[in-house]
């Protein structure tokens, strides 16, 4: 890409909090595609010195401070005020205290996900129940009725949860549109689920294949990973959670609801890196990725629901089944050998990946044909091309927090918005040129495919979309 194109002016100050491999990956695509944003006007404030050499190349002011609950606002009340951008990129800085900080300041505010301060998601202290990301969705709900029309805050809008929303979108309207089904595009969230429920969708897999490999074996004792470990660890170690589709007829025995909120969601009292379950995608067929908690899954969920009388007549269960690189999977393997205690060194690969994809997409399964995989197929030599300080995992984020953050610089005064709610032609848009081959793809898979080859499995025919059936 030689022109890049202007997608729109910011006159006010940026704020990075955090910058790890996605802040870094995100400053270059901000620098390019946002007009009238000045080195001057941008501040990174961070935890440690991860891509202090990059912040100097662009001539940006960069501060080594962790943030706290005792310190945070002494540290960012000089640097956001009215009309200013703050890009929360961190880990155990809390979102709802960041967000809250934006709201009173006037500033508008975008995170990759909901964080809570440092133990929020591990204390075993803290009810199970309250550690999950749906907890952490109901308290950003709350304080949504609270700032109405204030200034825009973009919440969990990185690839996923993030991306894929609109990746759900589109491809609900490829399937209504190949069997059929005669239908504008939904202009509410109400015309979204009933879409969804007259297609028969059930189950919405966010399925992510990870093939990026690197010259530099994983050693013992260390996390590899190809993006942050620390984000990686933090949900793995959260309860594996899934929105619950009202067409299950089998709780799960180590499953739980939650006695507070929308109900959308249901948790197991298990990591998510512990858990495994089987998807598809269409360069790596079919495999067992871990169950790890997302906010999508419980947002996607809550948003396809149709009520009736306040009682859910349809909603499809969705959860993300990730299979990361080789090397990741393998500190995971490690991480979980050592009672969920993080090894000693970490490493991110970037400069070392000398080849794979990143498969991300989202599989709607359960209507008339069958299953549709829908997504971005990115290649670590395509995203080098595309952009640096990335690879192809984290590209597909970081352009996602360009995409939303631009929505959010164009709609400035939407209060407090999830991935869901906002214009996904709008953010495809901004973010096509950066996913690589864009696919969408039929398949007759189930979970059922040669299942019960080497014992006998107990397995409900009759509906394969079961999460019993879709359970490793």
């Amino acid at each position: 890409m030689t022109q890049h194109t202007i997608h729109t002016h910011f006159p006010g100050r940026l704020i990075f909090i955090g910058f790890g491999s996605i802040g870094q990956g995100v400053l270059p695509l901000i620098m390019r595609h946002v007009g009238g944003l000045t080195a001057d006007r941008i501040t990174i404030v961070t935890a440690d010195d991860a891509g202090r050499q990059e912040a100097e190349a662009f001539g940006i002011k960069f501060v080594n401070h962790p943030l706290t609950r005792e310190n945070y606002r002494h540290v960012l009340d000089p640097l956001v005020g009215r009309g200013d951008f703050l890009l929360n990129l961190s880990v155990d800085v809390s979102s709802i205290a960041l967000m809250k900080l934006c709201h009173e300041k006037g500033a508008l505010y975008l995170d990759t996900c909901i964080e809570p301060w440092p133990g929020g998601y591990t204390d075993p202290n803290i009810p199970a129940s309250r550690r999950t990301n749906y907890a952490l969705r109901e308290e950003v709900l709350e304080l949504a009725k609270a700032c109405r029309n204030g200034p825009t805050a973009v919440v969990t809008h990185g690839a996923n949860p993030g991306l894929v929303s609109h990746f759900v979108k589109q491809a609900l309207l490829d399937v209504a549109t190949d069997t059929g089904h005669s239908a504008a595009i939904p202009a509410n969230r109400e015309e979204w689920a009933r879409l969804a429920m007259e297609l028969g969708v059930k189950v919405i897999h966010i399925a992510e294949r990870d093939t990026q490999v690197s010259n530099r074996p994983k050693m013992p004792g260390e996390f590899v990973n190809t993006w942050s470990v620390d984000g990686f660890v933090s949900e793995g170690s959260q309860p594996a959670e899934l929105g619950w589709g009202t067409h299950e007829r089998h709780f799960p025995r180590d499953g739980r609801q939650h006695d507070f909120g929308r109900k959308s969601a249901i948790f197991l009292v298990q990591p998510g890196c512990a858990t495994r379950v089987r998807t598809w995608t269409p360069m790596a067929g079919h495999f067992h990725g871990f169950l790890i908690t997302h906010g999508e899954s419980i947002s996607i969920s809550d948003f396809l629901t149709v009520r009736q009388n306040d009682r859910a007549v349809y909603r499809p269960t969705v959860h993300y089944a990730y299979h990361p690189s080789d090397n990741a999977v393998l500190s995971v393997h490690e991480f979980c050998g050592r009672n969920y205690h993080q090894q000693d060194s970490k490493r991110i690969m970037m400069d070392d990946i000398t080849s794979g994809f990143d498969e991300l997409g989202v599989l709607l399964a359960g209507h008339a044909k069958n299953a549709y995989w829908y997504g971005s197929q990115l290649s670590i030599g395509e995203a080098r091309q595309l952009a640096p300080y990335n690879s192809a995992t984290s590209l597909q984020v970081t352009v996602s927090a360009l995409s939303g953050m631009i929505w959010a610089i164009e709609n400035p005064a939407m209060g407090v918005v999830e991935p869901d709610d906002i214009d996904f032609r709008r953010n495809l848009e901004i973010c096509m040129p950066y996913l690589g081959p864009v696919v969408g793809r039929y398949t007759d898979w189930t979970p059922l495919f040669d299942r019960g080859r080497l014992f006998p499995e107990d397995l409900d025919e009759a509906d394969p979309w079961q999460f019993r059936n879709i359970r490793v």
